[in-house]
Formats: structure tokens, C-alpha cells, sequence
């Protein structure tokens, strides 16, 4: 038996528009209730989030249950972080702070096993190989893995084309927040100079093999990058659409 089928990289090698919810609740109930609610794909975020691989397992866990893929976005493109990551059955990355090819050429190193890389070999204890059951997982793990790099930075932007050049990446997905940071409008991913570097980027990732993804919980965000073809677009996330739900709840009786 093979590792199993990533639904999301053969759905992005098809051309298909994806959307998704970011999980930074760091809970297996709101992960289960956001991919209940039909999205494509949750990310589990490491980064900005209470998680720790333990949590992170438990909302691969749940997500296991339903259609719904999941991404792991780690705190720091570690090969010790990604090993362990792999290990609990994560399959798709968003890894963030990406600044140049040699970065993106050890991340595609780090989550595939020798030759192609140095992801380590203990596959015979871990819940990736079904716990030794899928017995051909080490032949086919490497071809399910499904690698986003997070361009986020004044230098990720420069190094882009030899980004989009190394093989094994799957997708550049794109930091509003951080960018518009490093480009000198710290909290306004709305800024002129901002929005005229996403687009480029977006244009350069189009004209790549490669899939494009962004962040753009704002609904009109959203429907634009959709509209140009971003294949992978955060349109949620738990946090942020509990809080406005709340609030609307309480203003509405407030009033």
C-alpha cells in the first residue's frame, strides 16, 4: 500500500481554484467545525498560534475525518521541526520567511527522503506510514508531498524567479502582512506600493508551473485574487470569524 493520496496537490496540479480557513485557535473542535463548514483545506499555523506538534497532531487527527486537507504551517523552516511535522502524517506546507532559492532547495531536501533529501528514515514507528501499514510509504512518500514557500519580504520578492525555479516546490504563497511590513507600511497591506508588488509577484508566479496562494480574509481581497486565478486563498480563519460572529451577536442586542 502507497502513502496516501494528497487530494490538494493533485487538485493544484489539475489547475484548481482552492480555497481555505487558517486554524490558529489551536483546537481539534474548531478545526473539525471549520472543514465541516466545506473548505478545501485548513492550515494548521505554528507560527502565529498556540500550537505545538502535539495539538497540531490531534487537528490532523480530526481533519483526518473529513475531505477537507490539511497544511501545517511551521514556526521556522527547520529540518528537525519538518521531520517531526512529517512524521505525525502531515503531507502540505506552508512555510514561512522564504528569501531565496537555497532556503526553498533545503526545504525540498528536508521533507523528502534520500536521495531526493534528508528527511529521516523512521517511518516503521510513525502515524505517516499508518504505523508501518501502508508498507511501500518510504518508495512513494516523497510524491505526495506538497511544498508551499511564503514569499514575505523585500528579499523574497528579488529572489522570486530563482524561487519559482527549484524543483520540488509546489507554490509561493504570499504574506500581506509581513510584506507590507518590510516594504515601510507596517498594518496597511491596502498601500499602493504594497498592492503593485502582490500583483507582481502574482503575475511572475502565474507564469510559472507553479500554484499561487495568498491570505485575504477580506471578502473583496478575496474575490479579486480569485477572480485573477490565485489557486490557493485563505478566505478564513477560526479566530477571526468567531470574533465577528460574536461581536455581531452582542451589537445586535446591545441595540
Amino acid at each position: 500500500m502507497p502513502a496516501p493520496l494528497n487530494r490538494l496537490k493533485k487538485a493544484l496540479e489539475e489547475g484548481q481554484q482552492t480555497i481555505g480557513c487558517w486554524l490558529v485557535l489551536g483546537d481539534s473542535y474548531a478545526a473539525e467545525i471549520a472543514a465541516r463548514a466545506g473548505f478545501d483545506w485548513c492550515v494548521i499555523d505554528n507560527e502565529h498560534a498556540p500550537n505545538d506538534l502535539r495539538s497540531t497532531l490531534f487537528q490532523l487527527q480530526a481533519l483526518g475525518q473529513t475531505p477537507t486537507s490539511a497544511v501545517v504551517r511551521p514556526p521556522i523552516g527547520k529540518t528537525h521541526l519538518l521531520k517531526q511535522f512529517l512524521d505525525i502524517g502531515c503531507q502540505s506546507f506552508v512555510v514561512p520567511m522564504v528569501e531565496n532559492a537555497a532556503q526553498a532547495i533545503e526545504l525540498v531536501r528536508a521533507t523528502r527522503y534520500p536521495p531526493a533529501g534528508v528527511r529521516g528514515v523512521g517511518a516503521s514507528t510513525a502515524r505517516a506510514s499508518g504505523f508501518n501499514t501502508h508498507v511501500d510509504y518510504l518508495q512513494t512518500a516523497n510524491d505526495q508531498i506538497c511544498l508551499f514557500v511564503q514569499v514575505e519580504s523585500r528579499a523574497g520578492l528579488a529572489a522570486l524567479p530563482d524561487i519559482l525555479a527549484v524543483e520540488g516546490v509546489d507554490g509561493v504563497f504570499i504574506g500581506p502582512s509581513d510584506l507590507s511590513a518590510d516594504l515601510g507600511h507596517l498594518g496597511n497591506p491596502n498601500a499602493p506600493e504594497v498592492v503593485v508588488a502582490i500583483e507582481g509577484a502574482l503575475d511572475a508566479i502565474a507564469a510559472s508551473s507553479k500554484a499561487s496562494g495568498i491570505f485575504a480574509v477580506d471578502q473583496a481581497d478575496a474575490e479579486r485574487y480569485l477572480a485573477r486565478g490565485v489557486s490557493f486563498v485563505a478566505v478564513a480563519s477560526d479566530i477571526n470569524s468567531m470574533a465577528t460572529a460574536l461581536r455581531q451577536t452582542v451589537n445586535r442586542f446591545r441595540q
